[in-house]
């Protein structure tokens, strides 16, 4: 497997890839990724500037044509070779992703890769059945259909969290549907995005169809997202930041993509199976050390189970291992960065004036001390309108809260600003049924928390955002539906031109 040095020798050139090659950022500013494992500098690197930017829509826009011009089985076949390519250097990028954002080894190598590579050939064939409505006579005079066409170039932003899969839900089916990109990932994760892109180009996918921006958002993503050569803007993160992108985007009336926070609720009923709800919540809530916006975060227990479901949760969370990501034995790793991991702790510390921290709320030492670790923490006690149950808090914290009635704990789980994702814990198919109907959210599980499959859409409610990563629905953000008609008669005067002059005869 790879090491430090074998990454700083792949990124020699720069953290910038436009129209085919890597290249330093222009930008006054460097930025150092670092292991939040162990605090070490992995790569220093010059960020992107607003011209960077400037060349990086220009090499897509000159992509442009081509690409969408290629047919559907062209651009299949370029993904089902980009596919063949990321299964070939898995290893690599299972580390890479692994050493910028402190994932154990197994969730990069069991999720994130081949969760990625799964993606990739899913729109290999998704890219051959863009459908539209039946060609047909509906006005009895003409011949209509819907054509779906490629917007453009598309300017993306991905978060840090998972930086290899929100790279590919991203590129993958912008370019499927004909789409070039232009995607900027988080100046903290920079390193998979950058290969998933050289990677493309070994596929054959030709120069300028995808390009990596690494930049800060104040200066390269307000530009790209401002940018009116980019038709159009996709951008997972938070939800504040959506309302800054949102805000940008208006200005020039361009698509508009956001997949933004969650604060998922878990909602456990009476009589639900408790092993299979506390083994679920723990690994739900802990999943990338509790850094996913799906990740189960308020558990609702119905109160016959909710004493037994905290103590069970607790003892679970007492055996999940912090450890080096690249140790075997390793369950969870340290947070992306100190900065983070200090305010997860901010979050903990403060609710201890409100609330019971039954386990957790701590820094670990020794071994651990320079990383950016933070123990499993089970809070119990707060009100529903605290800081801890309202906010996303973005580590591995679970916040659990009792629960009467089932309509009490359908109306809490909806009792925030998000809707995201959900899950309902019961035996009882009305009772799941109810669930999936009631409870506000771009998707609900029942009886487990977190699996996404390629072939189901990805995308939130409310203030969790609007539009579709994954699936066939994603090409709903992506392309362009045309109408087009056709005159059947060959008669010079239409029937309905007396709306206009002349009588009807």
């Amino acid at each position: 497997m790879g090491n430090r040095f074998h990454v700083k020798d792949r990124f020699a050139d720069g953290a910038q890839y436009i129209d085919g090659q890597l290249r330093s950022g222009t930008s006054a500013t460097s930025h150092t990724v670092v292991d939040p494992a162990t605090g070490e500098n992995v790569l220093t690197c010059r960020l992107a500037s607003a011209e960077d930017v400037d060349a990086a829509v220009v090499a897509a826009a000159r992509a442009f044509p081509g690409w969408s011009g290629a047919t559907p089985a062209e651009r299949s076949d370029a993904l089902h070779r980009l596919a063949a390519v990321l299964t070939e250097e898995a290893e690599d990028f299972a580390y890479a992703e692994s050493l910028q954002c402190g994932k154990p080894l197994k969730l990069s190598t069991e999720f994130d890769v081949p969760g990625t590579i799964d993606n990739t050939a899913f729109f290999a064939g998704a890219a051959r059945h863009l459908q539209g409505q039946a060609a047909a006579e509906y006005s009895g005079d003409h011949t209509s259909y819907v054509r779906r066409e490629a917007i453009g170039v598309v300017g993306s932003i991905a978060p840090w969290n998972y930086p290899l899969q929100m790279a590919a839900w991203k590129i993958l089916p912008a370019i499927a549907a004909g789409n070039t990109v232009v995607l900027k990932p988080a100046e903290l994760t920079p390193l998979t995005s950058l290969m998933f892109a050289q990677a493309a180009t070994r596929a054959g996918i030709p120069d300028g169809v995808v390009n990596i921006v690494t930049g800060a958002g104040r200066e390269a993503g307000e530009h790209l997202v401002g940018h009116p050569g980019v038709a159009m803007t996709s951008f997972t993160g938070s939800t504040p930041v959506g309302r800054r992108v949102a805000e940008i985007a208006t200005t020039t009336v361009k698509r508009l993509h956001l997949e933004l926070g969650g604060k998922a609720p878990f909602v456990v009923f009476d009589d639900a199976d408790l092993e299979a709800a506390a083994q679920g919540a723990v690994a739900g809530s802990l999943i990338n050390t509790g850094q996913d916006c799906t990740a189960a975060t308020r558990a609702y227990v119905q109160r016959p189970l909710y004493d037994a479901f905290v103590a069970r949760v607790a003892e679970l969370m007492g055996t999940v291992r912090l450890g080096n990501p690249f140790d075997a034995g390793t369950d969870l790793g340290p947070l992306v960065s100190h900065a983070q991991r200090d305010r997860v702790a901010g979050f903990v510390e403060r609710a201890r004036a409100y609330a019971t921290v039954v386990t957790g709320g701590t820094v670990p030492g020794g071994d651990l001390a320079d990383g950016a670790y933070y123990a499993p923490t089970l809070i119990a006690g707060a009100a529903q309108d605290s800081e801890v149950v309202q906010s996303e808090i973005f580590g591995p914290v679970l916040v659990a809260l009792p629960f009467d009635t089932d309509d009490e704990g359908i109306a809490l789980a909806n009792d925030t600003p998000y809707g995201l994702a959900a899950s309902a814990w019961t035996r009882d198919v009305y009772r799941a049924g109810r669930a999936t109907r009631e409870i506000k959210a771009g998707c609900v599980w029942v009886n487990d928390h977190i699996p996404i499959i390629s072939e189901m859409p990805h995308g939130g409610y409310k203030a969790s955002g609007f539009g579709k990563d994954m699936s066939a629905y994603s090409f709903e953000e992506y392309t362009q539906v045309k109408h087009v008609m056709y005159d059947n008669t060959g008669a010079a005067a239409k029937d309905w031109h007396r709306t206009v002059f002349g009588d009807r005869t």
